[in-house]
């Protein structure tokens, strides 16, 4: 029997849509010293464990250790330097910038801080594996806390793979009242017949995101963090939070599934006929969630008056019906694939009954239905791609609105891309802006708001010799929460700018990576907060130990700064940010780190923030939450094919 060597590093497999940073080696000889080696038998290539997006962008397994990987270690598993973690892992972010580059079509529930977590319909991950295939994160949380993220695959035929996964967090936290506890639920499967004549694929995810709320430190509390009070210092439970029986739930429920009919086919693609590869399609989504905010006892000296004297138990349902009709066909005069589709969907928001009968609300629920038409686009050129897609739905209903968006970039090998983008968004905000009930009276409303208009322009450079990217961001009706925790829309136009600019040096066994963001609001920076300069640097070295080189080692620090700027408020009853214009955020950190990997496994130990030890304790996530102080943390990421 022939033996082949599995080397697992990720790399995008060239299907006209320019993601990756260059092609699959085809011969093992030009691979890098620092891969991994797994035997395989038979014909099984590395290249054969595939891993597919929504979008079908293929990648393969990754069993390397990179500096990125340093960056996505966390509980989100992507790099978010564009985010401002709280102290607890499991709880929300706060931004640092914003990137209005994909929006979604419709409005939805709302309660944003309770979806940094949340794996939507583009997160899913389908697989094509020709053998049993596992992938397992750990992480250590704070005290009493970890995180577990695993998965399996397998197909039981070339055609047919059936993946199931499982995120789970739970971790006390250092303060009162900061327990984060959720689960992320998913299965997906994809089959095709042999000639490709039907095809389906779809998921069940089950979701789930408890936290506990203490609604920040009290004015004595806080005091003494900022004095650094020894009393308090290494006892952070002992400071009195706002809140002692508050929490808040999202639970989150869907069904997925798209399947497609070939009716007409072609296998020459170099002399296509004038249709080609037809094919119909249908996709089903079924979309529910829930929120709930709870208490055992009122707090009207944070949260004002409420119509009860007992226990608050406010509730939030929605759910989502879309059905979505396409036909896919490839032509000589589109360059390309061409899909045009029409979609019905409808809605249901709001609650079982009137939640406060003292405030005037005249209605409980929001539902409605709308049809949408729409088209995409996927052209290529040469090296020349071109990506656009459209969606416009008719009407006056609050899932009326109309969508574009398109790409195009020059892709020369993985030496240069060079994109260019342009979106445009017309859509009603999320439904928790227009309608909202709970026991106290002040968080009680229904609004007829103006629907947002979103224009962003913006383009990306990636190269060899370093990454840059510029988006421009025009925003009409931008709608926001105030400083009271009310839903308002700002009456002129919000103009945000961001640059960012990304490069590593390498010296020898030594590299410095570096990410620089600049960000101008240049209108409407009294309702739209973001730091003028974000900067990422780190130092690291990197080398095999050992004879026989079985180890590989990553040992550095990373610097992290943002300019000062007053962060939005967190309010744990709406589940959302809210302006406030008292307290200025932004400090440096300073993280130290020793990763290493044997075989398929990665291994990582990580100091955070032990720049707490000699900087003044100003670090805050938002007002009355701190940011975390040193800690240490563990955490292992392993592969293995059976």
């Amino acid at each position: 029997m022939s033996v082949q060597v599995f080397f697992a590093q990720i790399r995008s497999i060239d299907k006209g849509l320019g993601r990756g940073r260059g092609g699959f080696n085809q011969s093992t000889d030009s691979l890098p010293e620092n891969e991994i080696k797994v035997k395989l038998s038979g014909k099984t290539k590395y290249t054969d464990y595939k891993i597919i997006s929504h979008k079908n962008d293929t990648t393969i397994v990754d069993t390397t250790l990179t500096i990125q990987k340093e960056y996505k270690f966390n509980f989100l598993r992507k790099d978010n330097f564009e985010l401002l973690a709280f102290h607890n892992q499991g709880q929300t972010f706060n931004n640092l910038a914003y990137d209005f580059t994909t929006i979604s079509r419709f409005p939805d529930i709302g309660f944003s801080s309770k979806f940094f977590n949340y794996s939507a319909i583009e997160d899913v991950k389908y697989y094509q594996v020709p053998t049993p295939t596992t992938e397992i994160m750990y992480r250590t949380g704070l005290e009493q806390g970890q995180v577990l993220d695993a998965f399996f695959t397998a197909n039981f035929s070339k055609r047919f793979n059936v993946a199931i996964g499982y995120k789970g967090i739970r971790s006390l936290g250092k303060y009162r009242r900061s327990l984060a506890s959720s689960g992320n639920f998913r299965v997906s499967f994809h089959y095709e017949r042999p000639k490709g004549q039907y095809a389906i694929r779809g998921h069940i995810a089950n979701q789930d995101f408890l936290n506990q709320e203490s609604g920040g430190l009290t004015a004595t509390s806080l005091q003494a963090f900022l004095n650094d009070d020894p009393n308090f210092s290494k006892n952070r439970e002992r400071m009195d939070v706002n809140l002692n029986d508050a929490e808040n739930n999202l639970d989150a429920k869907r069904i997925y599934f798209e399947h497609t009919f070939k009716l007409l086919s072609s296998k020459d693609t170099t002399n296509q006929k004038d249709f080609s590869n037809l094919k119909l399609g249908h996709a089903f989504t079924r979309d529910s969630k829930s929120y709930r905010f709870k208490q055992s006892t009122v707090t009207t000296d944070f949260f004002g008056k409420a119509n009860t004297s007992g226990g608050i138990n406010n509730k939030t349902d929605y759910l989502l019906y879309n059905n979505q009709l396409f036909l896919d066909f490839n032509s000589k005069y589109v360059l390309g694939k061409f899909r045009v589709k029409t979609e019905l969907s409808s809605y249901s928001y709001g609650y079982e009954y009137l939640q406060n009968n003292t405030v005037g609300i005249t209605k409980n629920k929001l539902k409605g239905d709308a049809v949408s038409f729409g088209a995409d686009w996927n052209g290529r050129v040469g090296n020349f791609h071109v990506n656009a897609s459209g969606s416009l739905t008719p009407g006056s209903g609050r899932l009326s609105g109309n969508y574009i968006s398109g790409e195009a970039f020059y892709k020369k090998d993985s030496v240069l891309t060079v994109k260019g983008r342009l979106g445009i968004s017309n859509k009603s905000p999320n439904f928790n802006y227009l309608l909202h009930q709970s026991s106290y009276d002040d968080y009680n409303w229904e609004n007829n708001f103006e629907q947002v208009g979103t224009r962003t322009l913006g383009g990306d450079i990636n190269s060899k010799w370093g990454n840059a990217s510029l988006d421009i961001s025009n925003i009409s009706n931008y709608t926001y929460f105030d400083e009271n925790g009310k839903p308002k829309q700002y009456s002129g136009d919000v103009n945000y700018l961001k640059a960012k600019v990304s490069k590593e040096f390498t010296f020898g066994k030594f590299a410095l990576d570096n990410t620089l963001m600049y960000q101008k609001v240049a209108n409407g920076e009294e309702v739209f907060r973001v730091p003028e300069f974000v900067t990422r640097n780190t130092l690291y070295y990197t080398d095999e130990w050992f004879k026989g080189k079985p180890l590989l080692v990553q040992i550095g620090a990373t610097f992290k700064y943002f300019s000062k700027y007053k962060a939005n408020a967190y309010n744990p009853l709406l589940a959302e940010f809210t302006i406030q214009n008292d307290t200025e955020i932004g400090y440096p950190t300073v993280d130290l780190f020793f990763n290493a990997r044997v075989r398929r496994t990665r291994i990582y130990f990580k100091a955070d923030n032990i720049s707490s030890f000699v900087l003044d304790k100003n670090y805050f996530s938002a007002p009355n939450y701190p940011y975390r102080d040193f800690v240490i943390r563990f955490g292992v990421v392993w592969n293995w094919f059976i």
